[in-house]
């Protein structure tokens, strides 16, 4: 019966967990001393080894003749482990064993000794699926665990798993495998099932798995056939003809060509293909162009998809940075509110059509940012002897209406004082603040609380303005930029500052290269002579 890749390949040594060193040597180097805890937790995103180092700990722990801290893999103990004829060590699924009922029944049999191995081991995969009264009945017996027992918890979301449980168990974290760990191990399998693999094929299936291994492994199975596998060939079998498209998009987009993107579009929806993935793969595609151009040494381990980083610096060649910073955002808000749209492929559509006319120059910003208020009409200042009355402004309209009516000798006075500029009351406008207001709007939990924080409270990312009741984050790093300027990090500043300053104020975060003049302070300039008029 055949195997699966990675399941006949799974390791059976802590040698041989490929990315994980920092814990398999902490591992082995326990079993070796004989000082091992009742309880560990390992938490990490799937596929990274969380399981596989489980199992690998269970046989260390009952092998008559370890090495090193290693398993045998060779006595009757680590055979029966294997096989899963050991009754003394479980895998139990939380997911769907989360019942209290559940951990009261490992709890009740998990006093009585091991029949066959020398530790009691119960492997509890996805841990943070257990119900709240489950959790309690099982941190009942990690209080006080007998000298037989050892728990091995794994969980992709350890945030979920109480406090009191973590506490009282070693924690592990497994970290992504680099798509260079991943393709040397692709290579092993490959040269071992005798499956010509190209390099550049490797290096695709490695970026796919994204950290991975079991599902760089997985696609490299549905890939073998009885030619080579090529780039080429895995694009067709994994289905990933949405990069096709996402480059045919882009090609359109960045050239204005309205027509071209919505055929691309067509192309794939009439494939089958809906409107959300093609998009995403757009994002995706924008998404590696600017980690390529901001990071362009460590790019090859952060890019994900199916472009490689040579290709991406290609596509990405002649393109405004800041433009491409545009549309990803408009991408990510497009998406958003694809899921309640009544109709997705139109509303794909107008996103499409309004990225081209973003990097066509029929518009100047992101379709989701409200259209610029027309600036204000200023009439030519009139002789002094044909000038109306200045125009009385809204702090000072309830003075005007209670003033006196002006005496005869007014007219005299304004015409030997008609050279002297009429002062008027100033806006009302946020108190000044304190020299290190932005620093304590930064402290505040609002912000701390932020996905954004580390870009926002970086100085050498942004520089930060108060103008009138309007907080503006400039930015030089389209990264940053992307990662401040959503509506939930707007408006989570936006209290903050409120709070700091005692006046209600707005956020914008705009980009350096995209600082419009400051009009408005030589409107505020004209406004103090009295012959001026605003319409």
């Amino acid at each position: 019966m055949y195997q699966a890749l990675y399941r006949k390949y799974r390791p059976l040594r802590f040698e041989d967990v490929v990315g994980q060193e920092h814990i398999t040597t902490t591992l082995r180097r326990q079993v070796e001393s004989g000082h091992t805890s009742h309880a560990y937790l390992f938490s990490g995103s799937r596929g990274t080894g969380k399981t596989t180092c489980a199992k690998i700990l269970s046989r260390a722990l009952n092998c008559e003749n370890p090495v090193g801290g290693e398993p045998c893999n060779e006595c009757a103990a680590c055979r029966g482990i294997l096989s899963g004829s050991v009754l003394d060590v479980v895998e139990i699924d939380a997911a769907s064993n989360n019942g209290v009922e559940n951990v009261r029944a490992i709890r009740d049999e998990a006093f009585y000794t091991p029949a066959s191995v020398k530790k009691r081991v119960y492997i509890i995969d996805e841990v943070h699926m257990l119900s709240p009264s489950a959790f309690n009945a099982l941190l009942k017996i990690l209080e006080e665990p007998p000298e037989h027992l050892v728990f091995i918890l794994a969980t992709t979301d350890p945030q979920k798993v109480l406090p009191t449980i973590l506490s009282r168990c070693q924690r592990f974290s497994f970290r992504r495998l680099s798509a260079e760990d991943i393709k040397g191990r692709l290579d092993f399998v490959a040269r071992s099932e005798g499956i010509r693999l190209t390099d550049g094929a490797a290096s695709l299936l490695a970026r796919l798995g994204e950290g991975a291994m079991r599902d760089s492994l997985s696609l490299l199975d549905q890939c073998v056939g009885p030619d080579e596998i090529t780039e080429e060939s895995v694009l067709a079998s994994v289905g990933l003809t949405g990069t096709k498209t996402a480059i045919e998009l882009w090609s359109a987009l960045r050239s204005g060509d309205a027509a071209g993107a919505i055929s691309a579009f067509e192309s794939a929806y009439l494939t089958g293909t809906e409107p959300g993935p093609v998009l995403s793969s757009l994002l995706t595609l924008l998404r590696d162009m600017l980690i390529t151009a901001v990071a362009p040494k460590g790019a090859d381990g952060l890019i994900s998809g199916a472009v490689g980083p040579e290709e991406l610096k290609s596509l990405a060649s002649g393109a405004d940075r800041h433009l491409m910073t545009r549309a990803a955002r408009s991408l990510q808000e497009s998406l958003n509110s694809l899921a309640n749209a009544r109709d997705q492929r139109t509303a794909a559509e107008i996103a499409l059509i309004t990225l081209s006319g973003l990097f066509s120059g029929e518009e100047d910003s992101a379709p989701s940012s409200p259209a610029p208020a027309p600036r204000p009409q200023i009439k030519s200042p009139r002789p002094a002897e044909q000038a109306p009355a200045p125009v009385a402004r809204p702090e000072t309209a309830a003075k005007s209406e209670a003033a006196p009516a002006p005496k005869t000798e007014a007219p005299k006075a304004e015409a030997q004082n008609a050279g002297t500029p009429k002062q008027e009351t100033p806006k009302a406008e946020a108190p000044a603040p304190s020299g290190d207001w932005w620093q304590r709007v930064l402290r505040t939990e609002e912000v701390r609380n932020l996905i954004s924080y580390m870009f926002i409270s970086d100085s050498a990312n942004f520089r930060v303005s108060l103008s009138g009741s309007v907080v503006t984050l400039t930015s030089t790093n389209p990264m940053a930029t992307l990662m401040a300027d959503t509506v939930d990090t707007r408006a989570a500043i936006a209290e903050a500052a409120s709070k700091v300053l005692g006046a209600r104020v707005t956020v914008k975060v705009t980009e350096a290269a995209d600082e419009a003049p400051q009009a408005e302070d030589k409107l505020d300039s004209l406004l103090k002579f009295g012959n001026v008029t605003i319409k």
